[in-house]
């Protein structure tokens, strides 16, 4: 069936691979049988908290399956469980996602196939559920095709997020990937360029040299100390934005705004 929500603004369109809410909340669930069956059933999951220390085989065959599907789990103990709920866990909790994550090789594959040049977002380590909502809302806006996140070590995208970003997740694909050392190589060898914003770059934005242009994936780092150097050194192009005033920062979301119309803007007129 057709999203009627959809914009197309590129001739070629995104690929329909779009984030569906299934809740206005994260659902929680708990206990053991009834995650593994949540499991079975493809059901997406947030994340999975299991009670550290606990050798079963039940909780084993949750642990693989969540690997499998890049689920991330938590091993804590019995009193991180009794606050999460007071109800009989069984050493087992675990939260259903907002939306449906989408597979990126898939979504390459597809604006490829369109003759779309893709333009991509990458964050690391983005964990404020509302700078999240505000970047995704940036990011649809201007017209980028998805948003990629690691499994680990990012914010939770809940009802604030979904609210912060004013329908957009519901539009948007977000892929969300095991280990983005891996991601960055996938995305160099499918031809695309990988950009990191990042205070720590010699060129400034404004740089005519600067070219946001063709297949490329905009990297954001996280609000406390930008992109991880493991990350930074596999880009291919670093950008600054340049600052006037006596505070030489910018809130992420912010940040993430000025460089995406760059790219727009850039865009628009090659």
């Amino acid at each position: 069936m057709e999203n009627r929500n959809y914009r197309d603004r590129s001739g070629g369109g995104r690929p329909r691979f779009h984030s569906q809410p299934k809740a206005d909340k994260m659902e929680m669930i708990f206990g053991l049988r009834p995650i593994l069956e949540a499991l079975h059933a493809g059901k997406t999951m947030e994340k999975i908290y299991l009670l550290k220390g606990t050798k079963h085989s039940i909780s084993q065959e949750i642990t693989d399956l969540a690997r499998e599907a890049q689920i991330p789990i938590s091993l804590v103990p019995n009193e991180k469980l009794d606050q999460l709920t007071r109800k009989n866990h069984q050493g087992a909790v675990a939260y259903l996602s907002a939306i449906s994550y989408s597979p990126l090789d898939e979504i390459v594959a597809s604006l490829f196939e369109k003759g779309k040049d893709p333009l991509l977002l990458v964050l690391d380590r983005i964990t404020d559920v509302r700078n999240f909502g505000a970047i995704a809302r940036n990011a649809e806006c201007m017209g980028v095709d998805a948003i990629i996140i690691p499994s680990r070590g990012a914010a939770q995208i809940n009802a604030d997020a979904l609210k912060t970003s004013a329908g957009a997740l519901n539009l948007i694909p977000v892929c969300r990937e095991a280990n983005l050392k891996d991601t960055l190589h996938f995305l160099k060898q499918s031809g695309i360029r990988v950009v990191a914003c990042t205070e720590k770059a010699d060129d400034n934005l404004t740089n005519a040299a600067v070219d946001l242009t063709g297949p490329i994936a905009i990297m954001m780092g996280s609000e406390e100390d930008g992109i991880s150097p493991e990350y930074l050194k596999r880009a291919d192009v670093r950008v600054k934005i340049p600052m006037l005033g006596q505070v030489q920062s910018l809130n992420v979301s912010v940040a993430s705004g000025i460089i995406l119309y760059e790219a727009l803007r850039q865009r628009q007129q090659a």
